[in-house]
């Protein structure tokens, strides 16, 4: 039951206020500002009695506010899930080491033999890898369909067999945004669930639970940590979807350390602070790019020239802090570039305090050839950005005497 102060804190709604007071109490028997880091592999009682009446509690249910094993619970985990729970407007969370551990935990404890799911194209690399390799072993099909084409995943269904339809938005690394009202009713339609991996977005952009999307996933390694020095994974849903993800996570033992708890916690406090200004910095810098005459094509869903900014508009109160863009030239004219600038970082990951750029052809991309990567939509002269919180005259300065050494090329509208 919730506390009078929180209730009263209830009513506010501002992503700010939530990302500060939102959530459980504080850890009990503390009275300190932040959440203390429980740093305990094993929670002791304190007679027999108290033991039976957990159990009680645990096996027939009942009000738990302890746990009796690192592995089943922390309360320093308890916390950020509940804080991000309440900044999803969801009923729970399920928080794990890493973006990757908390999507293949979902798959591993929902999906059974012979069932199918749909992923979009732009689905990251490593989740197709997990699903076409692991997945695959235990006789789990997927069928990838292009972003965007919803007439192609609603001929992809499999009836009784499809579990999943899965994609990002805005997806990585050409920000396409998916139709969540489309996208639920094809998959309320058939019985599917709907899975969505909105770390670009952040909730302080997009709150998909609101549109009926059954799971949203986050690496919160990204927005969510904000300061590029913590590996975690979220995802949020209804109370008994995560409790069945809680009660899988104690026996496949994915748990998260409550050190990195406290690290996520304490960047959540900043997150919509940090996304408002990375959201400005990235338009700008989107509109910036689209001007100049050694850029040939930029990808941003705030640009109209994007194939998704009506969605985007419709659906985001922001679109976020990463800007994709094609340079005049090729893969060395974008290397060179990319090493004439003085604030971005070369790195891959977004969402921390500091900026960071990557060439995909080589970050993510390196071990297939140019034909492979065109095959697949990955120019060689694509450039990645993710805004940090500099101040965006200084990250546009920066861009503008990088682009005056590149050689002019004819520019092309729009992206794809």
């Amino acid at each position: 039951m919730k506390s009078s102060s929180e209730q009263s804190l209830a009513s506010f709604k501002g992503a700010s206020t939530q990302s500060v007071h939102g959530g459980a109490p504080r850890v009990k028997g503390f009275h300190s500002l932040t959440t203390p880091i429980v740093q305990s592999a094993t929670y002791t009682f304190e007679n027999t009695r108290q033991l039976i009446e957990f159990l009680d509690a645990k096996v027939y249910g009942g009000e738990l506010d302890r746990e009796e094993y690192g592995r089943y619970g922390n309360p320093t985990v308890w916390s950020v899930e509940n804080r991000i729970a309440e900044l999803e407007g969801a009923e729970d969370a399920a928080i794990y080491p890493s973006g990757m551990s908390a999507v293949t935990s979902l798959f591993l404890t929902v999906l059974r033999p012979d069932t199918h799911i749909i992923m979009t194209d732009d689905c990251y690399r490593r989740t197709r890898q997990f699903c076409d390799t692991t997945l695959k072993k235990f006789g789990v099909n997927t069928t990838v369909v292009p972003m965007g084409d919803y007439e192609a995943l609603e001929a992809a269904i499999v009836p009784r067999k499809t579990r999943f339809i899965f994609t990002e938005t805005p997806t990585n690394p050409y920000l396409r945004v998916a139709d969540l009202d489309r996208l639920v009713a094809i998959g309320k339609r058939y019985r599917a669930m709907t899975l969505l991996d909105t770390t670009f977005a952040t909730p302080v952009n997009l709150r998909p639970l609101e549109y009926g999307v059954d799971f949203v996933l986050h690496s919160a390694t990204k927005y969510f940590g904000g300061h590029n020095d913590v590996l975690a994974g979220v995802i949020v849903g209804s109370e008994a979807r995560i409790k069945a993800l809680k009660d899988a996570r104690g026996v496949l033992g994915n748990v998260i350390d409550p050190h990195q708890a406290f690290l996520i916690e304490r960047g959540l406090k900043t997150l919509a602070v940090r996304v408002r200004h990375q959201n400005e910095t990235a338009l700008e810098t989107a509109r910036f790019l689209e001007r100049h005459p050694r850029i040939k094509r930029v990808f941003y869903p705030g640009l109209a020239s994007h194939p998704d900014h009506e969605i985007a508009k419709r659906q985001m109160s922001g679109f976020g802090g990463v800007v994709s863009f094609q340079i005049a030239g090729g893969l060395d004219d974008a290397s060179g570039f990319i090493d004439r600038l003085r604030i971005p970082y070369i790195a891959p990951s977004l969402g921390g305090t500091e900026s960071l750029i990557e060439q995909p052809a080589y970050v993510s991309y390196y071990d297939l050839s140019a034909e492979e990567r065109r095959a697949i939509g990955i120019e060689d002269n694509l450039v990645r950005l993710a805004l940090g919180i500099e101040d965006a005259e200084d990250i546009i300065a920066d861009l503008d005497q990088s682009l005056s050494k590149v050689p002019a090329a004819p520019r092309l509208k729009g992206g794809s």
